[in-house]
């Protein structure tokens, strides 16, 4: 017998992704929008408060567990800016292109030692809408900001994120290279290994 869980997100390709992954434990992901649920209100300062935010959300209006990932990019020349407002950082919600000339305007002449930067992905399960032990899982993707948009792969911020290990840029990986090494990715990890676990959920 599988179990369902609401995914805090519409997005097609995370729904896509979470089942691929949690479906061989007997988990289904359905998205919220399937419940009618409205996005949670990011209110929190950082990725986990944010994600528990959405996460507690939709349990709240479907009554079945929940999980929402809160991601983004950290740069250390701007003090951990973007950060939780990576995907607004230059007004417009989602608008990649405007955040990614935005990012590279702010950092015009900045050495590349000083160009350092991570991806952030922070994944929040809940078991119920009054959950005390929320479980978290974090990945992390180090890299540094290069100083023009190279590649044709990903979204976001990956034109602009140099990846040391393969000498290109997010966005030139491929996909499936890119879902071995990323944050989300790491992050899943840890999330599928408790998963696997009886009673984890």
């Amino acid at each position: 017998m599988s179990k369902t869980i609401v995914l805090a997100s519409s997005n097609s390709g995370k729904i896509l992704e979470f089942n691929d992954l949690l479906g061989s434990v007997g988990i289904e992901v359905k998205p919220q929008s399937d419940f009618n649920v409205e996005d949670a209100e990011e209110t929190g300062l950082t990725f986990i408060e944010n994600a528990i935010l959405k996460a507690r959300n939709a349990c709240a209006h479907t009554g079945l567990p929940a999980l929402a990932d809160d991601s983004g990019i950290e740069v250390d020349y701007l003090n951990g800016a973007p950060g939780i407002y990576s995907a607004r950082f230059a007004g417009e919600h989602g608008n990649s292109a405007a955040n990614n000339a935005l990012l590279l305007e702010k950092l015009d002449g900045v050495p590349q030692l000083e160009r350092t930067a991570r991806f952030h992905c922070v994944l929040a399960y809940l078991r119920h809408k009054d959950d005390p032990t929320p479980q978290v899982f974090h990945g992390i993707w180090e890299g540094r900001i290069l100083e023009s948009m190279e590649g044709q792969e990903g979204f976001g911020y990956d034109p602009v994120f140099y990846v040391p290990e393969c000498g290109c840029s997010a966005a030139s990986l491929p996909k499936e290279v890119k879902n071995q090494l990323s944050h989300r990715a790491k992050a899943l990890k840890q999330l599928f290994a408790v998963f696997q676990q009886d009673n984890a959920f």
